[in-house]
């Protein structure tokens, strides 16, 4: 088992966890407008949806890799040329941090959880997020492929909800934080890229 994998896996995770999507940016709005409740009930939703999208790639993923090592080395290449197209709309997007809440209704806790389950498993983004992945990550080799899969993805869904919960909970500070130093919007756009195209590179290597 290859420890540093796994290390460099949660450390890329964080990065791409900690950089503003459409995803956290939504938990970050709900948690100032209605409160970390709210919020927390999204993040609940949208871990639901991460182990619904690992189960699909474990499955399909370890498929390939029992039919042909050719092909999953093709998958590699593929993936690491979705990450480089992802830095590349990430550097062509705005470096500006949207916090409109005009339209965001309140909604009770249960609806909340479904919708941040439902925005996760309906889009289909994530699965190939996890699907470009995932395959680069691969730490053992006494381990099968489909639970390396499910390790990875649950390291994906820990990783996540720590700091997805920790924007919940600290909200306020941060939206202060972002809207005094404007600059922040710029590092974490630039940190983000520089990931992506760190784990393409790490993939093909």
């Amino acid at each position: 088992m290859n420890i540093e994998i796994l290390i460099s896996f949660v450390v890329a995770v964080f990065a791409l966890a900690v950089s503003p999507g459409p995803d956290n940016i939504f938990v970050l709005v709900q948690s100032i407008r209605f409160g970390k409740k709210f919020a927390l009930a999204v993040v609940m939703g949208l871990m639901a949806g991460c182990l619904v999208h690992t189960s699909l790639v474990a499955f399909g993923v370890s498929l390939f890799i029992a039919k042909n090592e050719i092909l999953f080395t093709l998958l590699k290449f593929f993936g690491a040329a979705y990450l480089l197209y992802l830095a590349f709309k990430v550097y062509k997007s705005s470096d500006e941090i949207d916090f409109n809440t005009e339209n965001i209704p309140a909604k009770p806790v249960t609806k909340l959880f479904r919708q941040g389950f439902m925005m996760n498993v309906l889009n289909p983004k994530v699965s190939l997020f996890f699907l470009a992945l995932f395959p680069g990550f691969l730490f053992s080799e006494t381990l099968s492929e489909t639970l390396q899969f499910f390790i990875l993805g649950g390291v994906f869904i820990a990783v996540s909800f720590l700091v997805f919960g920790s924007i919940a909970m600290l909200a306020g500070s941060l939206k202060t934080y972002i809207e005094r130093h404007p600059n922040s919007g710029v590092f974490l756009k630039w940190l983000q890229i520089v990931v992506f195209i760190g784990i393409a590179i790490f993939i093909c290597i």
